[in-house]
């Protein structure tokens, strides 16, 4: 398989980073010192944050290997010394066989679990970690459904109740498009973050965490496009000079 091709079956996180960049740009260009501004700014820092976890995440860690093989090691061998000088086990003996043969079922399952839980500890780490990071991603997506959430169709330009408090910034309809879809964007690229973690570690609970920040993104943004449809609605049914904003000549 040649670069070019492979370039396309995995998620690139530096392409990811200067698509945030650029949708950064463009929101400060199009709304400056806007709340949507700032949180694609932050946006930008948590992906550049999570590129380093994710980094630190698919790396082996050496030294939790080492001491996990060396306990191990320790541990096994202490089982085998201690069944090699049980002088009770004797076929001849029945009571005092079956009662060695319970303890040493029983060592060997207590050194079998505590095996299986040094074994499991570097994952555990890196699962705890990543999902601190994913719940971080999760709550920004939040962040940015509440940013649009007051932001109705009907109660700029339609027939709704305007609501008593003003907004803090008017918008024209191609305005509040392009609001609506910034606001899309970052829910994609909030979802394409996620994705990174379980890009080269397979791990089942951050999985099932991934899809969960996936459907949180989808459904947020389904909302969004219902806004946007009602806006395009209404839009054709404004008067000309209301409906401002020449789409050909802004970002």
């Amino acid at each position: 398989m040649d670069q070019t091709a492979a370039k396309y079956r995995r998620l690139d996180s530096r392409e990811i980073i200067e698509t945030v960049k650029a949708l950064n740009i463009r929101v400060e260009k199009r709304f400056p010192d806007s709340g949507l501004g700032r949180i694609s700014a932050e946006l930008l820092r948590v992906a550049e944050e999570n590129i380093a976890r994710v980094q630190w995440i698919q790396k082996p860690n050496l030294f939790l290997r080492c001491a996990t093989i060396l306990m191990s090691v320790i541990m096994i061998a202490v089982v085998i010394d201690l069944v090699t000088h049980i002088h009770q086990f004797r076929m001849d003996d029945y009571t005092n066989f079956i009662q060695a043969l319970d303890a040493s079922i029983g060592s060997v399952v207590f050194i079998g679990a505590a095996v299986l839980f040094l074994v499991s500890w570097e994952n555990r780490i890196k699962r705890n970690r990543a999902l601190e990071a994913i719940h971080e991603l999760r709550a920004m997506a939040h962040i940015v459904d509440m940013h649009q959430l007051t932001k109705d169709p009907e109660s700029y330009f339609g027939r709704g109740t305007r609501p008593s408090t003003p907004p803090k910034r008017d918008m024209t309809p191609f305005e509040l498009n392009r609001y609506f879809d910034y606001c899309n964007d970052s829910l994609a690229l909030i979802s394409k973050i996620a994705a990174l973690y379980v890009q080269g570690y397979q791990d089942p609970v951050l999985l099932d965490a991934v899809d969960d920040v996936e459907d949180l993104t989808s459904g947020l943004s389904r909302k969004i496009w219902q806004k946007i449809i009602i806006l395009d609605n209404l839009t054709r049914s404004l008067p000309v000079e209301k409906n401002v904003g020449d789409p050909t000549s802004s970002p």
